[in-house]
């Protein structure tokens, strides 16, 4: 199988993401502090009433659109079923004229005869009748006999075979105008469906417009609540602020104002409040340098403890480094050492072979047959 590049399918990923960004934009709609704070955004209420009208207009015109394509269709149809009525008129009038002139029952082979039969006159021959052959009758004996009955039967069977073929014209024609009024019936359903199906969307999108208005109306009382609301808490923040700086402890000069307990006891430590500190006592000072002075010491016995312990990692690399290198050293050796007596046991077998190549064409291939040799075969005629 051939690797083929398919064209990636993310429809879902896009609609997911279409959703996503329709329900950010929704929660920023609604949860904006600007919006909650400062009221109604008389512009997002106009962009959505000009948007809704735009809709309803493009509505509208798409409904129109449709009305005028149902209105083409019907029209189309009706041509078609007339072209085809008259399609088929004009080929019946064509089936007729084409067997009034090409089967007419005087140009058949035996019209000769049958003219005869009827009375007609024959043709003149001038030829004696002596002359004439077998193959010159027209007329047997005996062959007549039972033609006017066979003619009747078969004018009967002809008339009850166009019967039949008009009865099924006229079931076909029937039929035919069944399914056109089935067709139009169905069309006309279709047209009452549409309507109805469009009197639906109308009415959804009438509630809708109902339904946004009453919530953009509970939307705009609620955010009038929640602004009254936080006015009020923001003044009464205020008044307390201004409270709490009358009677707090820096405009009343508290010495113990600068360090208060956390949670109400010794437990949680004290708390250094910065805009009453005066700076930090000699017993501080002393501590923090203290403190300093150990964390260095720290540091320095912790840096020596890592010197020591890579200089330790550094000779036991050392010591594996000699290690890997004379192993090496011993398996090149040997290596070494099987490939010489490899090389030695080549030598020797090439020398044998050049031995055995040397006795077999100097010691035992030295006596060449002669010429009386083969001519002592063959001698005699026996």
């Amino acid at each position: 199988m051939y690797k083929v590049d398919l064209p990636v399918d993310n429809s879902a990923d896009v609609a997911v993401e279409r959703r996503r960004a329709a329900e950010a934009a929704r929660q920023a709609n609604i949860f904006n502090t600007r919006h909650r704070v400062m009221g109604l955004d008389l512009k997002a209420l106009e962009q959505q009433v000009v948007e809704n009208k735009e809709r309803e207009q493009m509505e509208s015109q798409r409904e129109r659109a449709f009305d005028m394509l149902r209105v083409t269709q019907d029209e189309v149809l009706m041509q078609q079923q007339q072209e085809e009525e008259e399609r088929r008129a004009e080929l019946n009038r064509d089936l007729i004229q084409y067997r009034a002139i090409r089967q007419r029952a005087e140009d058949t082979r035996d019209a000769d005869l049958n003219v005869l039969r009827q009375g007609a006159l024959g043709l003149y021959i001038p030829i004696p009748e002596s002359e004439l052959g077998p193959a010159s009758m027209q007329v047997f004996q005996g062959e007549g006999i039972g033609d006017n009955d066979k003619r009747r039967a078969q004018m009967e069977q002809t008339e009850r075979a166009l019967r039949a073929q008009r009865e099924q014209n006229e079931k076909l024609q029937k039929k035919n105008k069944h399914k056109e009024l089935l067709k139009g019936t169905e069309l006309v359903l279709q047209d009452l469906r549409a309507l109805h199906l469009d009197a639906l969307e109308e009415e959804c999108k009438r509630a809708g417009r109902i339904a946004l208005n009453n919530y953009n109306h509970a939307r705009a009382v609620e955010r009038v609540e929640k602004e009254r609301k936080e006015r009020m808490r923001k003044e009464g923040e205020e008044m307390a602020e201004v409270w709490h700086m009358v009677t707090s402890d820096i405009l009343t000069e508290c010495p113990k104002a600068a360090e208060r307990e956390v949670g109400g006891g010794p437990v949680g430590g004290p708390r250094v409040l910065t805009d009453r500190w005066r700076g930090m006592s000699p017993v501080q000072l002393s501590a923090i340098r203290r403190q300093r002075d150990e964390q260095r010491l720290e540091g320095e016995r912790l840096r020596e403890f890592e010197k020591q312990r890579d200089a330790a990692w550094d000779i036991q690399r050392m010591v594996q480094t000699r290690e890997d290198e004379e192993e090496e050293r011993k398996v090149m050796e040997l290596k070494k050492e099987k490939r010489i007596e490899m090389d030695r046991y080549n030598e020797q077998l090439a020398r044998e072979q050049r031995e055995h190549q040397q006795y077999l064409s100097k010691t035992l291939y030295t006596n060449r047959p002669t010429a009386q040799y083969f001519n002592q075969f063959n001698s005699s005629s026996r």
